[in-house]
């Protein structure tokens, strides 16, 4: 990918008139030698630009950019051009030249440091933009930028442990609260417990993440998971139950294994009032389907298909009515089943590819749920899709 040569070229003419501007600065007797060099740097620039040769012509470029505090916002803007478009090798290149001035103040210095790291993050040189963002950190420059993306750097390592620290420091020095992430990274280090089969330490992860941030969901759901497995069914209920409380929107995720704990446990009535509440409260249609088939098993198919359709008319769904069809097919025969099935078959169809799940702040669809967003690696903003095709 190669710079727009117009966009190079008006930067190359800035950074003509600027050093023309320093060199009318200069005693009389250097002015018409070093406006004569910066002619014919300029030209020479304009020459590569016209052979499409644009490296040469960013060399001339930081050539003739005498950097002051007037063309210091020229060469960044220029690294960041760079940068955006994918051109990291250049960007780094330009940031490199501007630390290498005698003449810029620490701020100067300290802010083409922090753009030199986000070079190297761009370009994957994940060790050395840690370098330059701690070195920052320590002398308090430009703090809470470079911590972001140490916290980032930290995610991409999957070193969880580090992302908290830095992620606490964050709150320290902005204020700004970082319960929800610190809360999502200890789960990931319960989730890794838990594979080590350490119970105990998976356990204390989870109990931090919950004192962090009590209304996050995720570790409720870990503990729900774990319980289940260990077959500890009333503790698996109640944190499933906690989860739904916190945020009513993953009930999709904790509704069937949840109701599992509770048929464990022999709580019938129990779950016919949770389904009846959550179907008042939640959009979506999984509890709707849950409570259908429960009325299937205990009054029949014809008492479960006049409750879906019902249901179905006041809350039009696709997904419901793939249910309602397969409920039809059971108590149907001959040239009638064969076009249920071709009604079932194009509703499967329209289903496939859906996606279950999307991202609220970039709009990344998925099948599956991600606690952090694929798509622009932010956390827990991935929910159920509601609407007609929707869960």
């Amino acid at each position: 990918m190669t710079l727009d040569l117009s966009v190079l070229a008006l930067l190359v003419l800035a950074a003509f008139l600027s050093g023309w501007l320093a060199a009318r600065r200069s005693p009389a007797t250097a002015v018409g030698a070093q406006a004569d060099r910066l002619r014919r740097n300029y030209f020479r620039g304009l020459n590569y630009l016209l052979n499409e040769q644009p490296d040469k012509a960013i060399e001339v470029f930081l050539q003739i950019a005498e950097v002051d505090k007037q063309t210091v916002e020229t060469h960044l803007a220029l690294g960041n051009l760079f940068r955006r478009r994918g051109e990291t090798d250049r960007a780094i290149r330009v940031h490199q030249n501007l630390i290498a001035r005698p003449n810029l103040t620490p701020e100067q210095k300290s802010l083409a440091l922090l753009e030199l790291g986000e070079d190297y993050m761009r370009a994957g040189l994940l060790d050395r933009a840690e370098t330059l963002f701690t070195d920052l950190v320590g002398i308090d420059a430009h703090a809470p930028a470079a911590l972001r993306h140490l916290i980032a750097i930290c995610q991409q390592e999957r070193d969880w442990k580090r992302a908290i620290e830095h992620a606490r420091r964050l709150e320290e020095i902005t204020g700004e609260s970082q319960a929800e992430l610190v809360s999502q990274f200890l789960s990931e280090l319960a989730e890794h417990a838990a594979a080590k089969n350490d119970a105990a330490q998976a356990k204390a992860y989870l109990t931090e993440a919950v004192t962090v941030a009590p209304v996050s969901v995720r570790p409720r759901l870990i503990e729900g998971r774990l319980a289940h497995a260990q077959q500890d069914w009333r503790r698996a209920a109640n944190a499933y139950e906690r989860a739904i409380e916190n945020d009513i929107e993953y009930l999709p995720i904790a509704l069937a294994p949840m109701l599992d704990a509770l048929e464990q446990l022999d709580r019938s009535e129990s779950i016919d009032a949770m389904l009846d509440e959550w179907m008042r409260r939640y959009p979506g249609i999984s509890p709707v389907i849950k409570m259908a088939r429960r009325v299937r098993e205990r009054d029949g198919d014809a008492a479960a298909i006049r409750f879906l359709a019902e249901r179905l008319r006041k809350k039009p769904s696709v997904r419901g009515l793939s249910e309602l069809v397969d409920l039809q097919l059971a108590n149907t025969q001959g040239e009638a089943r064969e076009q249920l099935e071709q009604v079932r078959d194009l509703l499967r169809q329209l289903l496939d590819g859906q996606a279950l799940f999307r991202c609220s702040r970039c709009g990344f669809g998925a099948r599956s749920h991600h606690w952090q967003c694929p798509g622009c690696k932010s956390w827990s903003t991935i929910k159920p899709v509601h609407g007609i095709a929707g869960n």
